[in-house]
């Protein structure tokens, strides 16, 4: 393998680009007409326009891809995470058109793909499942009959997705229609099919996973485990290695059902089996991941493995090197996302005017972000990965500590302050902590402390930094004060209807508070309305996001319907 293309953007990108040079491939970056600044087109050796900033268009475009593979010379793609990594019919058409796939047998994507016929094809090989159904369901009622032979709570899942996209938890009876519809749309809109299934829902389970590689020699080796309980929307937020609290007996059953549910699939390449470690210590099948998790990181600085390297070489036919593995220390993976952790953990997309990333011993950052890099509405909000590594787990969190805090970002919002959170709670500390607990245990109060004021004055401020020196001792002090334009003049902005940066209004005017399309309409003009009942939901980044009614009322005006496009601060509806 002399040329590689990698079919992807963001942080992943950079990451694979990395290894290969090192590798002494010659790299090709595509990228969309956003992305023409990027950090991954800088770094590869070479880039071409893959379209317009819609991923449809773009990232997604696999004729297109196909075409550029073509005219660059690429020997071979490498999906990365996310878009087409877990596409049976892209990988078939890049084996097709001789270049080298590197992942998996799109048998294996296609067999791990579709849930259903995974639990059934792990079950065949012994791995525990989850009780649940083998085939979609169709109405409302079959889910009803299901989760009344189960009991609630219960999850409505995509059948042919994971991440957490297309996952509803049903908690009653009266959230199952709602619960239906979401997950069969967000499947729809994520994975191009709506088939949805069922499954109980383990209370204060853990998650759990395994990394494993295969190569085509038939050669196969457990690189260990990790744990990825700290989540909300079901999106992970941390992650480590190894998972803590794991016995050795556990640990040896989760490395026997992770190889053997790979084998169920004829599996090569890179993967991870996920699993869930209810609170007698039962581990249940999951899904399996046919491609690199964002989280592989963690498994790198406690093996020494590159797994992208061994990536590269397995799927250019070279047998596995590696018969043994014994971690060494702890490692721990922060997301740094643009998400407001004091908003709900709203989308923030926008301009980074300052970036400043940790470093010292112990410390790796994955990011694609540079100052002046904009975070675009179009894709995944994730700007970096944070990862420490420590002698134990103690270390890495003290560690993880530090390096959050010298972590500097300015020009959107970030999760910084929620990772903190975590690290200061002792049910962490202790990793007592479950996949639903930073959603019912941290509560952020008191705003973003380096977002600018929200401030009646109708001036356009900016951030202004000064050092100063009081009785000889030196501080940084912030303010915010009104930015000249042209020819000394003070810019001034128009009255806003409503603050852009939460689900709320202002006097019964319910604005948007970011740019997305709005998917569900729940309220017609004319309905009568109490608060918190859900108005719509507007999808941004990746994100569903429900905009509730501040008041008791009626809507009097509705000016939205699915399939529009809305800008922050555009009006919704209003509630007299």
């Amino acid at each position: 393998m002399k040329s590689l293309l990698v079919a992807n953007r963001g942080e992943i990108a950079v990451r694979v680009i990395r290894t290969a040079r090192e590798m002494g491939i010659r790299t090709v970056a595509i990228y969309s007409e956003l992305d023409r600044d990027a950090l991954h087109v800088d770094l590869a050796d070479e880039a071409w326009n893959a379209g317009p900033a819609p991923a449809a268009d773009s990232y997604l475009n696999q004729e297109g891809i196909l075409q550029i593979a073509h005219e660059s010379g690429a020997e071979a793609i490498h999906p990365g995470y996310g878009f087409l990594s877990e596409n049976a019919g892209f990988a078939q058409a890049v084996i097709d058109a001789g270049l080298i796939w590197v992942g998996p047998p799109p048998a294996a994507i296609e067999g791990m793909g579709d849930k259903i016929t995974s639990r059934r094809n792990a079950e065949a090989y012994g791995v525990p499942t989850v009780p649940g159904t083998t085939d979609p369901v169709t109405s409302v009622d079959e889910v009803r009959t299901l989760a009344e032979e189960f009991g609630f709570p219960v999850a409505i899942k995509a059948a042919h997705g994971g991440g957490g996209k297309g996952l509803r938890v049903v908690q009653s009876a009266d959230e199952i229609e709602d619960g239906f519809e979401g997950a069969k749309r967000e499947a729809d809109a994520y994975f191009g099919n709506p088939e949805v299934y069922v499954e109980k829902y383990l209370e204060k389970a853990r998650h759990v996973e395994a990394q494993i590689l295969f190569d085509s020699h038939g050669n196969s080796i457990f690189l260990g485990d990790r744990d990825c309980s700290v989540q909300r929307r079901h999106q992970k937020l941390i992650e480590e290695s190894p998972a803590p609290g794991l016995t050795v007996k556990q640990r040896r059953a989760l490395s026997k059902a992770a190889l053997a549910a790979a084998k169920s699939c004829s599996y090569v390449n890179a993967g991870t089996v996920e699993f869930l470690l209810d609170q007698d210590g039962d581990l249940y099948f999951l899904e399996m991941n046919t491609r690199l998790q964002v989280e592989h990181t963690v498994t790198e600085m406690v093996t020494g493995i590159d797994l992208v390297e061994w990536q590269l070489r397995i799927a250019a036919g070279e047998e596995l090197g590696i018969t043994d593995v014994e971690p060494r220390g702890h490692a721990i993976e922060f997301r740094i996302n643009a998400e407001d952790p004091f908003a709900g953990f709203l989308p923030t997309p926008g301009q980074v005017v300052e970036w400043q990333e940790p470093a010292g011993p112990g410390v790796r950052v994955d990011s694609w972000i540079r100052p002046g890099t904009t975070v675009s509405q179009y894709y995944d909000n994730l700007m970096a990965k944070l990862v420490v590594w420590g002698p134990d787990r103690n270390s890495a969190i003290n560690r993880g500590r530090r390096a959050l805090q010298e972590f500097k970002i300015q020009g959107v919002s970030s999760t910084i302050p929620a990772h903190l959170a975590v690290l200061d709670h002792p049910d962490f500390i202790e990793g007592t902590h479950h996949t639903r607990w930073m959603e019912e245990e941290i509560v952020l109060t008191g705003g973003d402390p380096e977002a600018p004021p929200s401030l009646p004055e109708d001036e356009e401020l900016s951030r202004r930094d000064i050092k100063v020196e009081v009785g000889g001792r030196r501080f940084s002090v912030s303010y915010w004060a009104p930015e000249p334009a042209a020819g000394g003049q003070i810019r001034r902005r128009p009255p806003k209807l409503a603050s852009s940066g939460a689900l709320g209004a202002s006097d019964g005017v319910i604005a948007s508070p970011m740019q997305g399309t709005i998917v569900k309409v729940s309220v017609a003009a004319g309905d009568t309305v109490k608060t918190g009942d859900p108005i719509c939901v507007l999808e941004a980044m990746k994100m569903e996001n429900e905009v509730k009614s501040p008041s008791d009322g009626e809507v009097i005006d509705l000016r939205v319907q699915p399939g529009d496009t809305v800008t922050p601060g555009q009006v919704i509806a209003i509630v007299k």
